[in-house]
């Protein structure tokens, strides 16, 4: 059985959403919750669920991560530690594949699911399990969710006085696609209390990788 395609946006159609939201996650204080590390951007909810996408050149990039609840592909020592049926996530799968992979294993992370992109396509291998990749609930993959996130999160900001943020700014934090200011920021979470700066700065990181 040949890899299966998997329905979700190209990375250069993630990143304005991610990086919306590591702005606020910034501006916050929580800046280790979203962000971008070089090539690779980072997503977790705090709550032992995660998610990154590397970019490894060449408009190739591998997503992965794991759903400490739902995630029920046991792949590699999660398989051995749980004592589960393994889940082979690199079956079919190119070599470019395995090294963020091994990467997340060597820092002690388990692996649910592992998706490559090329060719405009992201594929995994093949399985009927559930991954855990729809729980982890990755605010960049779906435009609603990001934007509920973020008014979430925006909400207790000291300046909105728990005001639900501007619709508006929201989606031109987000149209921003990574290239944003100060004054984007303030615009969803207000003038005062939280760092506007910081969130600009984490945004604009996402602008360092290269993504076609």
């Amino acid at each position: 059985m040949g890899l299966v395609v998997v329905d979700l946006p190209e990375p250069a159609w993630m990143r304005g959403r991610w990086a919306a939201f590591a702005a606020v996650c910034a501006a916050r204080g929580w800046a280790d919750s979203c962000h971008a590390d070089g090539t690779v951007w980072h997503y977790d909810d705090g709550g032992g669920n995660w998610a990154d996408l590397h970019h490894v050149g060449g408009g190739r990039a591998v997503l992965i991560g794991h759903d400490h609840e739902y995630s029920e592909t046991y792949y590699s020592t999660a398989a051995e530690y749980f004592e589960e049926p393994e889940t082979d996530l690199l079956a079919g799968a190119p070599e470019w594949w395995a090294p963020p992979v091994r990467t997340a294993l060597e820092q002690g992370s388990w692996v649910g699911f592992v998706y490559g992109f090329e060719d405009g396509v992201w594929r995994r291998a093949p399985y009927d399990l559930d991954d855990g990749f729809d729980s982890v609930n990755l605010p960049a993959a779906d435009d609603r969710r990001c934007r509920e996130l973020i008014t979430e999160f925006a909400q207790d900001a000291p300046g909105l006085a728990g005001a639900a943020p501007d619709p508006d700014a929201v989606g031109a934090l987000i149209a921003a696609d990574g290239d944003v200011t100060e004054e984007h920021v303030a615009a969803v979470v207000g003038a005062t209390g939280w760092d506007a700066a910081a969130g600009a700065t984490a945004a604009r990181g996402f602008r360092a990788s290269t993504v076609d």
